[in-house]
C-alpha cells in the first residue's frame, strides 16, 4: 500500500507569540488567530486601556494571552521585550498613515510614518531574529505590510515608500536568516475595515475607487487576514520565506 503524505500541522500548541499593534484591527485579529491555534500570545500596543480590554476578552474566550504596553518606536523598550524571552512567532501589525499629496508632506509627517512603519519594523525583526538565533531555535517573523508595498496609491507616497521598503527589507533578511531556519514574510492586505481604514472608507469617492479596484467587489474584513497569519506562523508554511502573501481581492492582478 502507498505511503500517503501527512499535511503539516497548522497547530501552534506550545509556541510563544508576540503581536504588536494588538489592541485593535488587524493586530487584534492576528492575536486571536494565533491564540485559537494554541499559542500563548503576548499582546503589545501603546494604549493600555484597549490592550487590557483585548486580553480580557481573549481570556473570557479561554485563550492564553497577556498584555504588555509598548511604544514600538522606542527601540530601548523594544529591545527589552526580548531580554530573557524568545518568541517562536513575531507578528508586527503596528502601523501609521499620514495620507496627503506628496507636495504637501511635511518632514514631521514623513519622519513619523517612517519611524513606525519601517524603522521600528527593522529593529523588531532584528531583535526577534537575534533571540531565536542565540537560542538555536527556528521561528517565524511576520509583518503586516500592504498591497501598497507593490503598487502606488493616491496621496500615499510616504506610506507606499515605507511598505515598498518593508518588502525589500524582508527579502534581504530572509536570505540572511534562512540558514538558521528563521523565516520572515509579509502579509499584504487590501483596504480592511478597521479603525485605521475608517477615514478613507468614509470618503465616498475614495470608497468608490477602492471598490472598483478590488476585483471581488468588497472591502476586506479582519477575518480575511486571520487564516494567513496562522499559516505563516505554522509548520504548514515551512518552506516559505522572503515571500509576500497578497490578500487584496485581486487589486494587484492588473
Amino acid at each position: 500500500m502507498s505511503q500517503l503524505p501527512h499535511t503539516p500541522s497548522f497547530g501552534l500548541g506550545g509556541k510563544r507569540a508576540l503581536v504588536t499593534g494588538a489592541s485593535s484591527g488587524i493586530g487584534q485579529g492576528c492575536a486571536v488567530a494565533l491564540a485559537e491555534a494554541g499559542a500563548h500570545v503576548v499582546c503589545a500596543a501603546r494604549g493600555a486601556a484597549r490592550l487590557e480590554e483585548t486580553v480580557a476578552a481573549m481570556a473570557a474566550r479561554g485563550l492564553s494571552a497577556e498584555a504588555r504596553v509598548l511604544d514600538q518606536t522606542d527601540l530601548g523598550a523594544l529591545a527589552d521585550m526580548f531580554v530573557g524571552d524568545v518568541f517562536d512567532i513575531v507578528v508586527n501589525s503596528a502601523g501609521l498613515a499620514r495620507h496627503a499629496p506628496a507636495v504637501e508632506t511635511t518632514p514631521e509627517a514623513y519622519d513619523a510614518v517612517m519611524s513606525v512603519n519601517l524603522r521600528s519594523a527593522y529593529f523588531l525583526s532584528a531583535f526577534g531574529a537575534r533571540a531565536l538565533i542565540d537560542a538555536g531555535r527556528p521561528g517565524s517573523i511576520i509583518h503586516v505590510s500592504s498591497q501598497m508595498g507593490h503598487v502606488g496609491g493616491i496621496d500615499r507616497a510616504v506610506y507606499c515608500a515605507t511598505k515598498h521598503g518593508l518588502e525589500g527589507m524582508v527579502k534581504s533578511m530572509a536570505i540572511e536568516w534562512g540558514p538558521r531556519n528563521v523565516r520572515i514574510n509579509t502579509i499584504c492586505p487590501t483596504f480592511i475595515r478597521t479603525p485605521l481604514g475608517a477615514q478613507t472608507l468614509a470618503i465616498p469617492e475614495r470608497r468608490k475607487w477602492i471598490e472598483e479596484k478590488i476585483k471581488l467587489g468588497r472591502v476586506g474584513e479582519v477575518e480575511d487576514i486571520m487564516g494567513a497569519v496562522v499559516y505563516l506562523a505554522s509548520d504548514a508554511s515551512g518552506l516559505v520565506t522572503g515571500a509576500s502573501m497578497l490578500i487584496d481581492g485581486g487589486w494587484t492582478a492588473d
